[in-house]
């Protein structure tokens, strides 16, 4: 990891750029299989499942009989896990299901807003090096919540075309209504155009691969909703002298371990601090399966020194990062200048690994600097909000001069008349 001691603003730009895909040659590759699943459908779904998954499927939807199988070849363990984990998340999401509210405007105008779950959503679930089953409590239980009539999930299968059993029990926990074994840009595209087998959803939700992540982009030009534009994973470790380096390097290396083009930032006021993290992320990584993954992952990362917080943490609003961790004593006060973050851990027993299981909040989280204008996944985001009016006689009467004059300004008088006509 680079250690950058004091940068000027004019550095900050080129330091907190994140790792960069050819994307027009990407973008070619990845329409070209929407196209054929737009035009094939399940034919062009089965060709890339083989090219890509090494499957060869006559049915891609999961059975009944499969899914209640996958709960008993689980340990009790995982299975108590993912059952707090669920609760703490349905405790933190369902306040967030908003009353309908009502306002009278003025004498005789009345206007409410209610919230309306989307009809059909399509949550897609990563399968590949890590089957994160975690993500589907994230997206299904505020789905649930939102009261979404039609659920689809997509995850690639295995070699053996089965999905992970803790995939099949979670999807069945929140209240998935079906499963579908197919990954990749073929998943997004049988979920934005919908085939024989797989409904077409009205918005898709979920993380993935840079492939995917295009294809979700892509769509999204073509009309289809999605849940926000996401990139590789990113942590930022905002840490002072009082951070203790082994729980930081342990969190860098949480973040690391997510892929290859993941990145991760550790900025500080203490050099002393910042080398015995590097320290630390030397030992920690030895032990680690996926350690490969991390230290190329590292590749992409920096440790940057300032001489005062006010000043580390205007760059850290400027990285506005997907996860950020504030190691320090005073957590909650220097938490409270940050506006730019997808989600934010405070102090020293908050790692970020509780987010992105079981604390409660949101794990799906915008990345690539879109936390300066974008919030993670809530209930918010599986519904619509509808807006009403009714208008009595007697309030059309008293709002008409405002509506008449207002119109005739803009050079719209069909909307004038249309008010004048009722008293004509």
């Amino acid at each position: 990891m680079q250690i950058i001691i004091k940068p000027g603003v004019e550095q900050w730009e080129e330091l907190l750029k994140r790792p960069e895909a050819d994307a027009a040659q990407l973008d070619k590759s990845v329409r070209k299989i929407l196209q054929q699943v737009k035009l094939k459908g399940d034919t062009a779904v089965r060709k890339y499942s083989r090219l890509y998954d090494g499957v060869s499927l006559r049915k891609f939807e999961v059975s009944k009989k499969d899914i209640l199988a996958a709960a008993d070849s689980l340990p009790e363990a995982l299975k108590q896990a993912v059952n707090t984990a669920a609760n703490n998340i349905r405790a933190f999401h369902e306040p967030q299901l908003q009353s309908e509210m009502s306002v009278e405007t003025m004498p005789g105008v009345v206007c409410r807003r209610k919230s309306v779950g989307i009809d059909k959503v399509g949550l897609y679930i990563p399968g590949g090096t890590a089957p994160l089953f975690s993500t589907i409590l994230m997206l299904g239980i505020p789905a649930s919540i939102a009261g979404c009539r039609e659920i689809i999930l997509c995850s690639p299968p295995g070699k053996d075309g089965k999905l992970d059993p803790a995939i099949l029990y979670t999807a069945n926990l929140v209240g998935i209504h079906r499963i579908f074994a197919i990954g990749g840009i073929q998943a997004i595209g049988a979920m934005a155009y919908g085939t024989s087998s797989i409904p077409k959803v009205y918005k898709i939700f979920g993380p993935g691969n840079q492939y995917v992540t295009a294809a979700k982009r892509l769509v999204q030009q073509e009309g289809m909703a999605i849940d926000m534009p996401a990139g590789p994973s990113e942590l930022c470790v905002l840490a002072d002298e009082n951070a203790n380096p082994s729980f930081v390097a342990a969190d860098l290396l949480s973040q690391a371990e997510h892929g290859t083009d993941s990145q991760v930032l550790l900025v500080s006021t203490s050099r002393t601090l910042v080398e015995k993290v590097v320290d630390q992320i030397t030992l920690q990584l030895d032990k680690l399966p996926r350690k490969e993954i991390a230290e190329k992952a590292l590749n992409n990362s920096r440790a940057i020194v300032f001489g005062e917080m006010d000043e580390a943490i205007e760059l850290v609003n400027a990285y506005a990062a997907e996860h950020l961790i504030i190691a320090s004593n005073e957590a909650e006060k220097w938490g409270d200048k940050i506006t730019n973050a997808g989600s934010v851990f405070l102090g020293h027993y908050t790692p970020e690994s509780v987010g992105d299981y079981a604390s409660g909040t949101n794990h799906t989280l915008p990345t690539n600097g879109f936390a300066k204008a974008y919030s993670g996944v809530s209930v918010d985001s599986f519904v619509k909000k509808i807006t009403f009016q009714q208008v009595s006689i007697d309030g059309l009467k008293s709002i008409m001069p405002t509506v008449t004059t207002m119109a005739e300004h803009e050079g719209l008088k069909a909307h004038a008349e249309a008010v004048r006509i009722r008293f004509n």
